[in-house]
């Protein structure tokens, strides 16, 4: 169904060249990105009080962008193997079954490469859970996950912004830290989020003429056409690289063309997709606006220039590179993400000034106590929920 290869292949030739470094600047890169981790992990512990679980400790890969490519090829290969499965299944295994998954395996495989092409070059760093361990690409020893921190995209950004390079190192260090600490420390946050998206992937329509309508249906709706016969429904979550995204209200009507913010991926989800995918975006705007109150509670007292870079990345989070940038922001969610940090990091702030950081860390304990999509927007709900009622 999908030529992994091919895909792999094709991001990593149409990845944009990381800006120009010498090797010896490259060595002093890598070696201050290792040594900020391990700064970074004691800071984020010891302002949460979060501790790794026994086993589940995981490496820091410092990567350029093929390397960030393989490691979410082959997670993406881990976490749809069974919908491959059951495609596989769906398509028979006559001769133009065979013919048709050659062709189509191709086709996905280079639309893929594509989107990872597009993505490499603008993630900082990322915690990748479930691509299983090996040699090329080492995790932890029960279950997998490692910390990627994408060295070239690093300095790109820093030289963008002219903010203090070793400081922005640090900080970026801080934000992915703490998801690493995150899934180290609460050791059933892997499984849940993985059987959330298999619940999500077990819902797939995987009749291609059924799929192909309601892609019409959305791109319809993107350029304000008609199809007269039918209005596509949007939906309350969408995911981002790795992430989730955050809730969008109501369904939009494919005739007037009005997509209330949605991407493509938003319009071509069944109603119970949309339900699962809510409940994950809870879940990732809780990581990362938590990432981000850590970054913004530890930063001051360990990075000299916290507020400069701060004030510029946030600039420049909202404004994008140019047009076609935020034409393909949107079109893959990705904008859904930047409210998904700003909801998750208000949700956070609110509760631990109101329970403490002890109190907050109730978030922890087990899936009952995550966040609803409704309480991330309404932290005092959660916290009436989970302080004023019966140990969950």
């Amino acid at each position: 169904m999908v030529d992994w290869k091919l895909a792999v292949a094709t991001a990593s030739r149409l990845a944009r060249p990381g800006p120009e470094i010498g090797r010896e600047e490259a060595r002093e890169v890598v070696a201050e990105l290792r040594a900020h981790a391990a700064a970074a992990e004691e800071h984020v512990r010891a302002f949460t009080g979060m501790t790794t679980a026994e086993g589940h400790d995981t490496p820091v890969l410092v990567v350029d962008r093929p390397g960030w490519i393989e490691a979410n090829v082959a997670g993406f290969r881990s976490l749809l193997k069974p919908l491959m499965t059951k495609m596989r299944a769906r398509r028979g295994s006559g001769p133009a079954g065979v013919i048709t998954g050659a062709v189509g395996g191709k086709v996905t495989g280079v639309e893929l490469g594509v989107l990872l092409s597009f993505l490499s070059s603008r993630v900082l760093g990322q915690y990748e859970t479930f691509a299983p361990a090996t040699r090329e690409l080492p995790g932890a020893p029960k279950d997998g996950g490692r910390l990627l921190l994408v060295a070239p995209n690093i300095v790109h950004v820093e030289r963008e912004l002219g903010v203090d390079p070793h400081d922005f190192r640090l900080w970026v260090c801080l934000h992915e830290e703490t998801h690493r600490t995150q899934f180290t420390a609460v050791p059933w946050l892997r499984d849940h989020l993985e059987a959330e998206i298999q619940a999500f992937l077990a819902e797939t329509d995987v009749d291609a003429g059924t799929l192909l309508e309601r892609l019409s249906d959305a791109v319809q709706a993107f350029t304000g056409g008609r199809r007269g016969d039918s209005a596509t429904t949007g939906t309350e979550a969408e995911p981002g690289a790795r992430s989730g995204a955050h809730p969008t209200g109501s369904a939009p009507d494919a005739r007037g063309g009005d997509t209330d913010g949605r991407s493509l991926i938003d319009l071509v989800q069944t109603p119970a997709q949309r339900e699962i995918l809510a409940r994950v975006t809870a879940v990732m705007s809780l990581l990362e606006g938590h990432a981000d109150y850590v970054m913004d509670g530890v930063g001051p007292r360990i990075v000299p220039t916290v507020v400069e870079i701060r004030e510029k990345f946030q600039r420049r989070r909202a404004a994008g590179a140019n047009r076609l940038d935020q034409i393909l922001r949107r079109l893959l969610g990705l904008d859904a993400k930047l409210r998904q940090y700003r909801d998750g990091e208000r949700f956070v702030r609110a509760v631990v000034d109101e329970v403490g950081m002890e109190g907050f860390n109730r978030v922890w304990t087990s899936p009952n106590t995550l966040p609803t999509a409704a309480e991330i927007t309404r932290p005092a709900e959660w916290i009436a929920r989970v302080h004023r009622s019966p140990e969950p």
